[in-house]
């Protein structure tokens, strides 16, 4: 029978103890940034290998480092004097990205395992490690009407090629540090996180950010005509940024999910047509559909099964996706604006 370790209480994280954070260049390390410093924490340190004025966020009194942390030496800087430790560095983005590019997926166990070496050796408390629902076994999702993934359904494993591999065997590399060493880790399976500056152009971003920039681009070239990638029918559920933070720290300081793989997603599932309809209802626009059944799709149907997190956190995501997509349409059409105009823009 496994041993399991006792856990021991922490004290509570003081307001000027430091809180390394990787990624923060990205989406939603940059949005968790911003999170800890509503909080009033006051000693954050913000890294990713991008040049600052790329990041998507910069938030002022925060110590930005450029450093790449798929490098050990660079993690041992990173980690320094760190209590809390938020792992969210990775080469990755939408569909398009994750089939074409999956050497560059697979690259990101470098910086998990440098990074959660790092973390233990500079004495953190608590690290936690961004996982993915690409963890999942790709044999339960090839239905648009998929039953929603709990979290034993990673086992027996067949995760998606690449990134989703990489995901779960750094999944293991948390459980096992803190079987083995007691770091105190904290691992959420994030399920497609979307909203406000997030990745809207370039082939890295997500669904939700694609269809509002494409139907965006129809309105302003008087083309009311979109391409959907393949045939509109695979299903998602799409969980909104301010759900994402707060669900991360929730996470993080929980005893009883400690080295425990939990969803962290919404669990309204809808299909990508459906998705659409709901932009063109933001928009005020109805497109002609023409489907690329050659263009990367994913599974056929991916949801979060909420019941593990509800349980343990008497809590779930709950942005309406309605809401929550009105919000970025609006963000990204005053970024396409911007764009045209000649002035800078995070894409």
């Amino acid at each position: 029978m496994e041993n399991k370790r006792l856990v021991e209480k922490d004290p509570k994280l003081g307001r000027n103890e430091l809180i390394v954070i990787t990624g923060a260049g990205g989406f939603i390390a940059g949005n968790l940034v911003k999170y800890f410093l509503k909080k009033g924490f006051t000693r954050i340190r913000a890294v990713d290998k991008k040049p600052l004025r790329e990041w998507y966020l910069r938030n002022a009194g925060v110590e930005n480092l450029c450093l790449d942390v798929s490098q050990e030496a660079n993690c041992h800087r990173v980690c320094e004097g760190a209590v809390e430790v938020y792992n969210l560095a990775a080469d990755m983005g939408g569909m398009g990205f994750i089939e074409r590019f999956r050497i560059e997926c697979l690259r990101s166990i470098l910086i998990n395992t440098h990074m959660i070496e790092a973390a233990c050796r500079a004495g953190a408390r608590r690290y936690f490690f961004a996982s993915s629902a690409c963890a999942y076994n790709v044999l339960l999702q090839q239905d648009p009407n998929v039953r929603a993934l709990k979290e034993s359904d990673a086992y027996p494993a067949m995760a998606e090629r690449g990134y989703g591999w990489e995901k779960l065997m750094s999944e293991m590399f948390c459980q096992e540090y803190w079987a083995e060493r007691g770091l105190k880790t904290a691992i959420a399976r994030f399920h497609n996180v979307y909203g406000p500056h997030g990745t809207w152009d370039g082939g890295r971003e997500k669904a939700p950010a694609a269809l509002c920039r494409k139907v965006i681009e129809a309105i302003d070239k008087q083309d009311l005509n979109i391409t959907l990638w393949g045939d509109g029918h695979q299903t998602r559920s799409f969980m909104y940024i301010d759900d994402c933070v707060k669900g991360i720290d929730m996470i993080m300081h929980c005893d009883k999910l400690i080295a425990t793989p939990i969803n962290l997603g919404s669990d309204e599932l809808v299909s990508i047509n459906d998705l659409l309809s709901k932009v063109e209802k933001i928009a005020g626009v109805k497109l002609k559909r023409h489907y690329d059944l050659n263009a990367p799709r994913g599974v056929a149907g991916r949801n979060s099964d909420n019941t593990f997190i509800r349980q343990m956190l008497k809590w779930e995501p709950d942005t309406p996706l309605n809401k929550g997509l009105a919000a970025t349409y609006q963000w990204i059409r005053e970024q396409y604006r911007r764009r045209k105009e000649g002035k800078a823009v995070v894409e």
